[in-house]
C-alpha cells in the first residue's frame, strides 16, 4: 500500500461524495453526540467568517433545531474572537447572518493574548509573531471551553482532511475540540456542502487564510504551506499530483503526526518510527 492509499484510508476521505447525504451524515453525528451525553445542552464554536466555521455552524444549527422539535435540549452558541479589529469582520457578519445561531457571543482575546507574552517577556523570554499567533489560537480555545463551561456546552471543532493531512492547525488551539463533524471531508468537499446548503457564494469562494501573524496579515493558506488545495484535495481523492507536490505534502503528514496522537503514552508507538 503507498503512503498516498495509506493517508486516505486513515483519514477517511472518499474519492466522490454526495454533499446531501454528507450533510445528514454530519448533522446526524451530532444529534447522536447529545443523545448519547444526556448532560449536555449546548454545543458552542467560534465564527470567523471562513468556509470552514461556517459550514460547521450550519450544521450545527440544523441538528439543535432537529434536536428540540424532537424535545430534546440543545442549543447553538457562536462567538467571535477577534484580536482587536478583525480585516474581515464583515464576512464573519456574513456568515452569522447566514448561520442564524441560537445566541452570539463576542469574545476579543486581544487583552489576554498581550498580556501573556507581555508576562513571559517580563520573565526574559522573547516571544516571535509566529508563535504569538499559535498563542492567539489557543486563547480563542479558552474562551470557547469558558462558554461551555458554563452552558454545558460541547466544543465544534473544524478540522478536516485538508487541515488534518498538512497539520495546518494549532496544538491545543483549533485543533482542540470535543468533536469534529466535517473531519473526513477535504476542502472542495466542504464547499459542496455549503453550495447544497444555498451559502452566499461569497463566503465558500473566501480566500481561506488562518491570519495569526501580525507580520504577514491575512497570508493565504496555500501560500503559508507551497501548496494548492486544489493538489491537496486531489490527492486525498487518490489522483496523481506533481512529483514535487506529492513529497512536500507527505513530509508536512509525517512531521504533524504528533498534532494527531495526543496526549503520548509509554504504551505508543507511532513516534518511533
Amino acid at each position: 500500500m503507498s503512503t498516498q492509499e495509506k493517508i486516505i484510508q486513515l483519514l477517511k476521505v472518499k474519492a466522490v461524495i454526495n454533499p446531501s447525504e454528507e450533510i445528514r451524515r454530519s448533522i446526524d453525528f451530532i444529534k447522536d453526540y447529545f443523545k448519547k451525553h444526556p448532560f449536555f445542552k449546548s454545543c458552542v464554536l467560534g465564527i470567523s467568517g471562513g468556509q470552514d466555521s461556517t459550514l460547521v455552524g450550519k450544521l450545527a444549527q440544523m441538528a439543535v433545531e432537529e434536536l428540540r422539535s424532537e424535545g430534546i435540549e440543545a442549543a447553538f452558541l457562536a462567538v467571535r474572537l477577534p484580536y482587536g479589529e478583525q480585516a474581515d469582520e464583515e464576512d464573519a457578519l456574513k456568515a452569522l447572518e447566514y448561520i442564524s445561531p441560537d445566541k452570539t457571543y463576542s469574545v476579543n482575546i486581544k487583552d489576554s493574548v498581550d498580556g501573556m507574552v507581555s508576562a513571559l517577556e517580563l520573565s526574559g523570554q522573547d516571544i516571535s509573531d509566529y508563535n504569538k499567533g499559535n498563542i492567539k489560537a489557543r486563547a480563542r480555545m479558552i474562551a470557547q471551553y469558558a462558554l461551555a463551561g458554563e452552558h454545558s456546552g460541547i466544543v465544534l471543532g473544524t478540522d478536516h482532511a485538508a487541515e488534518n493531512i498538512t497539520g495546518f492547525f494549532t496544538k491545543h488551539g483549533d485543533g482542540a475540540a470535543d468533536i469534529m463533524p466535517i473531519w473526513r471531508l477535504n476542502k472542495r468537499q466542504g464547499k459542496a456542502l455549503l453550495k447544497e446548503l444555498n451559502c452566499p457564494r461569497e463566503l465558500y469562494d473566501k480566500i481561506p487564510t488562518a491570519d495569526l501573524e501580525e507580520e504577514k496579515p491575512m497570508i493565504a493558506d496555500e501560500a503559508a504551506l507551497g501548496l494548492t488545495y486544489n493538489e491537496i484535495d486531489d490527492y486525498l481523492e487518490g489522483k496523481k499530483i506533481p512529483e514535487e507536490s506529492r513529497i512536500k505534502l507527505e513530509r508536512y503528514f509525517k512531521n504533524s503526526e504528533h498534532k494527531r496522537q495526543l496526549p503520548v503514552t509509554v504504551y505508543d508507538e507511532w513516534w518511533k518510527d
